[in-house]
């Protein structure tokens, strides 16, 4: 018969071995950024300094690109996408999409140009315009939280469906007499800096929900939400009602961005701002939004629609057809979906790799009483 000690003395050194093993591996794992580091190395400051790359590299191969009047030209462009950019950035985190933004706008230029037409009065006609956008947002944002439908399947029949009405209200027809003054003011610059006088409100807006996003409950709430809708319902947040308010935020911006357009131009038709969400989606997934949810944050996406329309711009003048534009913004939102994914991949990976190579082998049964 076997000593009962002995099996005593063998376990626990046996079991000691294993635990001292396993605390070295976790010690030894590598830990995420921290501090300035993070700050420095993360998503945001690399398309920063991709920005800050595009720029200078443009400068350089471009003589007319270092201009206050590229400037100016370059901001009027990216004004549209920045504003849209802001409420489809915090859709997108919670693992939705809307593809109809584009559509409300043209439906809100649309509406804009008969009613100027009609004889009404300018205000009035501006803040009818705002009201159409929110309530296309609300038709939105009911059919998908309330109805809990596929915000996919749900704003691609929105998309052709608030385009369609575009071209009911107003037909083939270009309503092109707006008043001066205002469509002046909506070009004008700031100074001698090339800079658009409407950017400072721009600014406002994209201040609101950067703060939102990342200063609130609500924001914080929107990550959880992407992550795992029943974990967030789990700690009380209310998803259709969070749901639904992006929605109207994302429809009354959306008619925002018509209403510049239309003054810009000073030009209401049914097809402005057509194509316009492509540009949006590919903007805020570069700007380091996941397309599956739960990861994004404003400064990054303003940096990829600042990125995306440097790039345009740039072409432009150098004389590339719109045809190639297209192809580029189209392999950019590629690419910002693949990229990622391939990131993750190869880091998990490696990690998996790492703890198979440096956990404790389990011991053969039989091992510890031989």
């Amino acid at each position: 018969m076997s000593d009962p000690r002995s099996t005593e003395t063998v376990e626990p050194t046996a079991t000691s071995t294993v635990s001292a093993d396993t605390t070295k591996t976790l010690r030894d794992e590598p830990r995420g950024r921290t501090g300035w580091a993070r700050i420095l190395l993360g998503r945001d400051a690399i398309m920063i300094y991709l920005l800050i790359a595009t720029i200078i590299i443009a400068m350089i191969s471009i003589p007319r690109f270092a201009s206050p009047v590229t400037v100016g030209f370059l901001l009027l462009d990216v004004i549209p996408v920045l504003l849209i950019a802001m409420p489809m950035t915090l859709i997108i985190i919670t693992g939705e999409i809307d593809l109809s933004v584009a559509s409300i706008a043209g439906l809100t230029s649309a509406l804009m140009g008969v009613l100027w037409q009609a004889g009404w009065d300018i205000g009035i006609v501006l803040v009818l315009g705002l009201v159409i956008g929110v309530l296309a947002g609300m038709f939105n944002g009911f059919l998908v939280a309330v109805f809990g439908l596929p915000s996919l399947a749900v704003t691609i029949g929105t998309l052709a469906l608030f385009r369609g009405l575009a071209l009911v209200v107003i037909g083939d027809n270009a309503v092109a007499n707006f008043p001066p003054e205002l469509t002046g003011f909506f070009t004008s610059k700031i100074g001698a800096t090339g800079i658009p006088t409407v950017m400072i409100g721009v600014v406002l807006i994209v201040a609101v929900f950067g703060v939102i996003l990342h200063f609130t409950p609500f924001g914080r709430g929107l990550y959880a939400l992407g992550f795992s809708t029943e974990a967030a319902r789990f700690v009380g947040i209310h998803v259709a009602r969070s749901k639904f308010w992006l929605y109207v935020a994302s429809g009354g911006v959306s008619a925002l961005a018509g209403i510049f357009w239309t003054l810009r131009y000073s030009s209401a038709r049914s097809d402005n701002a057509s194509g316009l969400e492509l540009a949006v989606i590919a903007a805020v997934l570069l700007g380091g939004v996941s397309i599956f949810g739960g990861k994004g944050s404003i400064p990054g996406v303003v940096a990829g629609v600042l990125l995306i329309g440097t790039i345009n711009y740039a072409l432009r003048l150098g004389r590339v057809s719109d045809v190639v534009l297209i192809i580029v913004t189209g392999t950019l939102l590629i690419a910002s979906v693949v990229a990622p994914s391939i990131f993750d991949a190869v880091k998990r990976r490696r990690h998996d790799r790492r703890v198979r190579r440096e956990l404790p082998q389990a011991q053969p049964s039989g091992s510890v009483s031989a």
